[in-house]
């Protein structure tokens, strides 16, 4: 039979029934057993044909008939020019994407200085398709990059840079690379600039296959480049064990060297620049911990040569420092630090301890060269300029630099290696919030008291503004004052105090030279050896009397006391110098200056009862804070012997005595003021009258050497040749 194949012919058809009837009756059953589905089922299926057919379609021709969709969309996307010089695939092998493109070039930005921001002789990837729909990160398992250059940039005003794509005058945002497990690299290169931070690098890639048997394949890298006008090197290798191909982790090992400074890291990571859960360990050291952070473009006080290591890992958005230990100078320190982008801003996190810190390392904290405290010692705080010695440090605070970044660091110190200053258990919690930075609260113990501090130093505005606010709780004074003589035994007198002051200026130096605000010590009611308070009164006859009589040691009473000054512009006058003891009224002129550092007081006391031998002239304190000086035999003195000289010429031996009598008549002070921190217009005797005896807060002189206006003639006579 004509038309009819042997198969057709083999069916057996019911009578009646042509083959072309089964064969419709076959379709329909199909058809209605379609339709007897449920619709959601019907278009399941109908899309998953649909996307057979696609893939099909895809792995049959590679997908290369995509090329001018795929340089047309993604030159629109991206606001750059996408083209492929040579061949190119993009299909499905099987479930992942491959993509393969020769001769691939992405523009870069009209400003950056090289036209590419990505070429590639070769480009082959696998990319998980499901990544490209979620999660925040493409994940590629592989890669191989041959002949490929990245050019990654930062505009100069830091608001842009090369791979933020779309609209050219978007914000720049962090570098996000993608998830890659495994890479063959060759002759690939890495190129960055930002030139806010000065840092120039360029890293070359090549993947070379190991010698030993326990990695298959190595991507080494190495470079060189400059940050801050230094230069530096970059070597290290990213060793990828056999079982990679299985989910096994790269070891990476790299090393960074800027001139003396080095920085190692070392450990696994769960991919090739997959740090999510990675685990490092960081060695670093270096003769100034500062250097290391200027790769971060972030300012911290200098320090002297340090050493740290740390386990070092990222979770999340966070590079977390832990079990962080090492020393900086003769100083330990451990705790931990976290280092995140919040907000795309950086942000410094860290509990700091240190258990021994010697005195010197606090240096560099407050602006002193570390190479010179480090090779002289104290000393090394000292500089002459003009001829004088200088000691408040004129290292400026890094402005630009600390609008970079926010910080939260909380640091405590329990001993304090000084001779003379018996400080410890010191804290202080430092904040830094878009250039405002805050050490609040600041505390320390000294000598059985406390002091509390809050500095506020507001670098949002120029010139600089830094507001001082310290407190001196209640501290015994036989402590205190130990050191220069001053015995617990027998001492029971206490001292308080507050400075408040507001200053400007990026230089601690500059900040107190324009500062205005008050000083204030407060000696409440308490008693002291008589052999440190006579002495220092110059009252002769009062000390050979308790000296014979074997009452040296007999405490001598203090009612109350102030110590105060009020500061203009830099320069402290006494406002006022005031202790009143049980036999004498002591009494204080001068001040000193910030700008120049130089010292200018008088101090005199005026008995309250008839003293024989009184030697009661004006001890001068001057020179500068560096180098003080005292003046015990004054002009005023040398007029008391002189006379004394003339009385025993004219008279009889025993008249030039006369000359160093003092008939007591001090005025006995309120207390109420005192005690209060009152300035000098507010003190009053103990009869309710107002004293005009003590400074007006004018009395300082300035840092030309002259005195201030306003000085009263009678306040002139008495401090004869002081001022």
């Amino acid at each position: 039979m004509r038309g009819v194949t042997p198969a057709m012919a083999d069916i057996d058809y019911p009578p009646n029934v042509a083959p072309s009837d089964g064969l419709h009756a076959h379709v329909r059953r199909a058809r209605d057993r379609w339709r007897r589905l449920p619709l959601p089922v019907r278009i399941i299926l109908g899309i998953v044909g649909i996307l057979f057919a696609l893939w099909l379609i895809l792995f049959i021709t590679k997908g290369r008939f995509l090329k001018g969709p795929f340089e047309r969309i993604l030159t629109s996307r991206l606001e750059r020019q996408v083209r492929v010089g040579g061949d190119f695939q993009l299909y499905f092998a099987p479930l992942a994407i491959k993509f393969r493109a020769e001769g691939l070039h992405v523009a870069n930005l009209p400003w950056a200085s090289r036209p590419d921001l990505f070429r590639a002789e070769l480009i082959d990837s696998r990319i998980a398709p499901l990544s490209l729909i979620f999660g925040a990160k493409y994940r590629v398992p592989w890669l191989e990059l041959r002949g490929a250059a990245v050019d990654l940039e930062w505009s100069r005003d830091h608001k842009s840079n090369t791979w933020t794509f779309g609209d050219p005058d978007r914000k720049g945002e962090p570098l996000n690379l993608p998830l890659i497990r495994r890479a063959l690299l060759a002759g690939t290169t890495l190129r960055y600039r930002d030139p806010v931070l000065q840092l120039a690098t360029d890293i070359g890639f090549e993947t070379v296959r190991a010698q030993d048997t326990r990695f298959a394949q190595d991507i080494r890298f190495s470079g060189q480049g400059m940050m801050r006008d230094r230069p530096f090197t970059l070597t290290g290798g990213l060793l990828s064990p056999n079982q990679t191909i299985s989910r096994g982790k790269n070891a990476l090992a790299a090393r960074a060297v800027a001139g003396a400074t080095v920085l190692e890291v070392s450990g696994t990571l769960p991919g090739a620049t997959e740090l999510e859960g990675s685990d490092l360990r960081l060695v670093t050291h270096g003769p100034n911990l500062g250097l290391l952070f200027d790769f971060l473009g972030v300012a911290i006080p200098d320090t002297r040569a340090y050493r740290f290591t740390s386990a070092l890992t990222k979770a999340g958005e966070e590079w977390r420092f832990t079990h962080l230990k090492g020393h900086f100078g003769d100083s330990d320190l451990a705790g931990k630090m976290t280092v995140s982008l919040p907000r795309a801003r950086l942000l410094i996190d860290a509990d700091l301890a240190t258990q021994k810190l010697d005195i010197i390392d606090v240096g560099p904290f407050i602006g002193y060269d570390p190479d010179r405290l480090a090779a002289q010692g104290a000393a090394g705080a000292v500089e002459t300029v003009g001829g004088a010695p200088r000691i408040l440090p004129d290292a400026p605070l890094r402005v630009e630099a600390i609008r970079n970044f926010d910080a939260n660091v909380r640091y405590t110190m329990r001993t304090i290696r000084a001779p003379n200053l018996p400080v410890s258990n010191a804290a202080v919690t430092v904040k830094l919030d878009h250039s405002l930075l805050t050490l609040s609260p600041l505390t320390f113990d000294m000598s059985g008291g406390h002091v509390a501090s809050d500095i506020e130093i507001d670098a949002r505005h120029r010139p600089v503004r830094t507001t001082y606010d310290i407190r001196l709780s209640p501290t015994p004074m036989g402590k205190l004052l130990a050191r220069w003589g001053v015995e617990e035994s027998g001492t029971s007198g206490t001292v308080k105090g507050r400075v408040q002051m507001t200053g400007l200026g990026d230089t601690l130096h500059d900040s107190l030279g324009t500062a205005n605000g008050r000083i204030a010590i407060i000696l409440p009611a308490g008693s002291m050896w008589a052999r440190n308070v006579q002495l220092s009164e110059l009252d002769v006859g009062t000390f050979v009397t308790k000296m014979f009589s074997g009452k040296l040691k007999q405490p001598v009473e203090i009612n109350c006391g102030l110590i105060a000054f009020t500061v203009r512009n830099g320069v402290a006058a006494a406002d006022p110098i005031l202790i009143d003891t049980k036999k004498n009224v002591m009494i204080g002129r001068g001040g000193f200056s910030f700008r120049n550092e130089s010292l200018d007081l008088a101090f005199r006391a005026d008995g309250k009862k008839i003293s024989l031998f009184s030697g009661q002239s004006p001890v001068g304190i001057n020179g500068y804070f560096a180098k003080p000086g005292i003046a015990v035999v004054s002009p005023e003195l040398l007029t008391r012997g002189g006379a004394a000289l003339a009385l025993g010429v004219v008279g009889t031996p025993i008249a030039s005595l006369l000359a160093f009598v003092d008939s007591g008549d001090a005025k006995g002070a309120a207390c109420g003021p005192i005690l209060a921190g009152a300035s000098a217009q507010a003190q009053r005797t103990k009869g309710g009258q107002p004293r005009d005896d003590v400074g007006r807060g004018t009395t300082a002189k300035d840092e030309k050497g002259r005195g201030s206006k306003g000085e009263q003639k009678r306040q002139d006579k008495k401090f004869l040749g002081i001022f």
